[in-house]
């Protein structure tokens, strides 16, 4: 699983040893080999040399990626069955890099033909006049990839192909196959052509695909035109959406010769692997912070206010990730403006303005509190939870906090901060309460050192994650109900007191 990067559509310079004809092509010992063919064993030979078959794919090792082997090896165009956010997508994608890097393919050729293999008439013509000296040109595996987002406006024409009127106007008569302008499946002849979302593609052009995907060729309107596509074909679709938005006709479900169920990370540690291959963070998110963000993520999944139908995408954790990391460089500019502009309100600089230590970006667990309104729309609530959403995600995220508190730091003697915050005496923190001003209100506190080594922050921990570690420690004990908590009308959050 993991956020989706389009193949490279900006075709590589082949390189110049490569042969150029024909005849060159079979003096090097070329032999032709369908798609598939190449799939399975460019798969294999992966396989053997323990080469990463699936780069970038996190928590399939064992679930998904050996169901999808098989179905190379044995030659079988597949759909992938999973909710939204579950990478199908991303995994698609990744097949390419199972093609052989460069193919050889007949200059000018609108379907890719393969030179000891043409297709059109206008190519077989070419090739029997031209022999030996038949232009060769070499086609890199990042444009042999199809793909088509299923639209309920998707026509056959968009698909399989129809009737170019400019050619027609240009003197062919309607019977010219070079008539015919084709469409998006057979211009990925000899490639990997995919259908997203394939339930919402209307039944009756759903139809045109039954040849492709048994006879493996097409037909275009009334044209007498046959030809055998070298295709590997994979769909993806969301199992509710059979009996919801649309559904795969029957036919076309049973020529598909696997079908593999996806899912979303089965244990916290792949949830937290791939939030950290996935995210683009623009500050210093901890450990512990992300953790609670995995465990939010897997919380709210499992949560009986949440549809289940429409699940909650891989993409709400990293979207969760980033916009911490927002909140956190969000503080660091905000106080970085503020330290400017006090040396300016006293009148005076000098020597002491060098002493204000701007505020790296560096996130803590507060910050989190901003992602219940801003993911909201990420989620699909049960009818009966209509205006509850926001309440029932803080709820969620209080748990998620809680328990992240209790793995992370059980066993720890916590007296040290307790005692900190008796009853005369708080903390403040909040969105805009820089890390000195934090450490500075808690001074020195028994058993810190401890905790920050405990949250993986090593022996030298900036001021900036101290302060995430310590206003960790005191959300975690208001939560298990061993401190007390207030916020202000400012929003600042003020720890003290028993619970």
């Amino acid at each position: 699983m993991g956020r989706v990067t389009a193949p490279n559509q900006v075709p590589p310079v082949p390189p110049a040893d490569l042969p150029g004809t024909l005849g060159a092509l079979r003096a090097a010992g070329h032999r032709y080999r369908t798609v598939k063919q190449e799939l399975r064993a460019n798969l294999l030979a992966r396989m053997r040399t323990g080469e990463d078959r699936f780069p970038g794919i996190v928590g399939y090792d064992d679930t998904v990626l050996p169901e999808v082997e098989r179905a190379l090896l044995a030659g079988h165009d597949m759909v992938l069955l999973g909710e939204r956010g579950q990478g199908k997508t991303r995994l698609i994608r990744s097949l390419v890099a199972l093609l052989d890097e460069w193919t050889p393919v007949i200059a000018g050729s609108v379907l890719n033909e393969h030179p000891l293999h043409p297709l059109t008439p206008a190519a077989r013509a070419l090739a029997d006049s031209a022999g030996d000296d038949l232009p060769v040109g070499w086609l890199h595996r990042s444009m042999r990839y199809g793909e088509k987002l299923a639209t309920p406006d998707t026509s056959v024409g968009d698909l399989i192909g129809d009737v170019d009127p400019i050619r027609i106007a240009q003197g062919r008569t309607l019977g010219d196959p070079e008539t015919i302008h084709f469409g998006l499946v057979p211009r990925t002849n000899r490639g990997i052509f995919a259908v997203n979302e394939l339930p919402d593609l209307a039944e009756r052009i759903q139809v045109a695909l039954l040849n492709v995907l048994e006879e493996r060729d097409i037909q275009v309107r009334g044209y007498q035109l046959r030809l055998p596509l070298d295709l590997f074909l994979v769909a993806s679709a969301n199992p509710e959406d059979y009996t919801n938005r649309g559904r795969i006709i029957t036919p076309l479900k049973d020529r598909f010769g696997a079908e593999v169920r996806t899912h979303y990370p089965t244990d916290l540690d792949l949830e937290l692997a791939l939030v950290r291959q996935e995210s683009e963070l623009v500050a210093e998110v901890p450990e512990h912070v992300l953790e609670v963000l995995a465990r939010f993520a897997r919380a709210v999944r499992e949560s009986s206010s949440v549809d289940p139908r429409s699940g909650v995408s891989a993409r709400f954790a990293i979207a969760a990730a980033e916009t911490v990391a927002a909140a956190a460089l969000r503080r660091s500019g905000l106080l970085a403006a503020g330290s400017a502009a006090s040396p300016a309100a006293g009148g005076g600089s000098g020597a002491g303005d060098a002493t204000v230590r701007p505020e790296a970006p560096v996130a803590r667990v507060g910050d989190a509190v901003s992602v219940t309104s801003t993911l909201r729309g990420k989620v699909e609530f049960e009818s009966g939870e209509e205006g509850r959403e926001i309440e029932i995600l803080a709820h969620l995220l209080r748990t998620a906090t809680a328990e992240t508190f209790r793995a992370r730091l059980a066993g720890l003697d916590l007296s040290g901060f307790t005692d900190l915050v008796a009853e005369d005496t708080v903390v403040e923190t909040g969105e805009l309460v820089s890390s000195a001003e934090l450490l500075r209100q808690v001074g020195t506190v028994p058993g810190l050192a401890k905790v920050l080594d405990r949250l993986g922050m090593g022996d030298a921990p900036t001021p900036e994650q101290a302060a995430a570690g310590v206003e960790f420690v005191l959300e975690g004990l208001h939560l298990t109900r061993r401190l007390g908590k207030d916020v202000t009308e400012s929003g600042r959050t003020v720890y003290g007191g028993r619970d």
